[in-house]
């Protein structure tokens, strides 16, 4: 009995040391992590928002989309036994991107013909039949119906079997696989991501006051911020219904065909002229937060950052016009903001 009691509060006691051990080394893990403090004050530079003169050349901000993006999927079930092509391969419309397996379906094609080429020999039978009146007519009939019952069901075998090959529905650029080989896949199931942008459309945001300047058809000069040039755009499709901030969704078609390609996701200005300039509230772009189509900026209020949404105008590649969402006497981050996140401490640049 004193060695079971002996045995058991050494156990414990080693159980109380490993707790022990645990506890002071999770402690010691603790102090080596870093955790930022949201209490320390950020150091930026800051400034109003001021009124600006915008020439009468006006520019606006968009980002480029390809025209042609699909997920290219499967037609038929069973298993993936080729994949033909890899990411950013070129392909043309109806090359073949991948391929199933058709074993099964190609056997069940050849036993469909044997039974039409049975029920044809037997139609002839009965056709001959029927003309010394050895059948009755329903009886020739229900054959005939027979026959063409297989054929249609053998038509559906083949539109199986064209499935099992994925085609591509548009030359583009493979930007995204999707499936691997030896998937089991599905009707509806993709297998790569196809993107086509021989033509792209460049999406801007349009203020209530200048969307009647846009006409459809209309040519517009495009400016390619990534790479310093200008392209011919025509306007392609404006929006009939505007947004919560009152802009309206104007898309500008660009041809891509020089040899140094705008890819898909590049920003884009489009300039429109003007016959007189516009004077109006604005902020620097350097400041902005997150994309031209829903820019943010911090605005600081109590010696805090608080990032804040506003309706853009037109832009000039330096600033940005505020039509609303944005007052003048507001204290804006111009410089320090990457280190800032919302409602944080900032401290003013002297």
């Amino acid at each position: 009995m004193k060695r079971i009691i002996f045995i058991s509060l050494t156990v414990l006691a080693l159980l109380g040391l490993t707790i022990f051990k645990l506890l002071a080394n999770s402690k010691e893990a603790k102090k080596k992590i870093y955790i930022h403090d949201m209490q320390a004050a950020v150091l930026v530079d800051t400034e109003q928002p001021r009124m600006h003169t915008f020439e009468s050349a006006f520019s606006y901000l968009g980002v480029f989309d390809a025209m042609h993006q699909n997920n290219v999927a499967s037609e038929a079930s069973g298993k993936l036994i080729e994949l033909l092509v890899k990411e950013g391969d070129q392909v043309s419309k109806g090359q073949v991107l991948a391929k199933l397996d058709d074993e099964l379906i190609s056997l069940q094609i050849e036993n469909a013909k044997l039974n039409i080429a049975q029920l044809k020999n037997d139609n002839a039978r009965f056709a001959n039949l029927r003309k010394e009146q050895a059948v009755s007519s329903m009886e020739a009939e229900k054959m005939e119906l027979a026959l063409k019952t297989a054929e249609v069901q053998l038509k559906q075998l083949q539109k199986q079997l064209r499935g099992t090959k994925i085609l591509a529905p548009f030359s583009g650029v493979v930007s995204k696989k999707m499936a691997d080989l030896g998937s089991m896949v599905m009707p509806g199931t993709p297998i790569v991501e196809l993107t086509d942008i021989s033509q792209l459309k460049l999406s801007i945001s349009v203020p209530e006051r200048d969307v009647l300047k846009f006409k459809k058809g209309q040519s517009v000069d495009v400016s390619v911020d990534a790479q310093d040039k200008e392209v011919k755009g025509t306007i392609y499709s404006i929006s009939v219904q505007a947004d919560a901030l009152h802009n309206f969704k104007v898309q500008v078609l660009v041809n891509n065909t020089s040899s140094d390609k705008i890819l898909a996701g590049m920003y884009g200005n489009v300039m429109l002229l003007n016959n007189e300039s516009v004077k109006a509230l604005a902020v620097p772009r350097k400041a902005l937060i997150g994309s031209t189509k829903s820019p943010k900026i911090y605005v600081v209020k109590n010696g805090r950052a608080y990032l804040n949404a506003f309706s853009p105008g037109t832009s000039d590649g330096n600033f940005i016009e505020v039509v609303s969402g944005l007052k003048a006497t507001d204290e804006l981050v111009i410089k320090g903001q990457v280190n800032l996140e919302n409602g944080m401490n900032i401290k003013r640049n002297k």
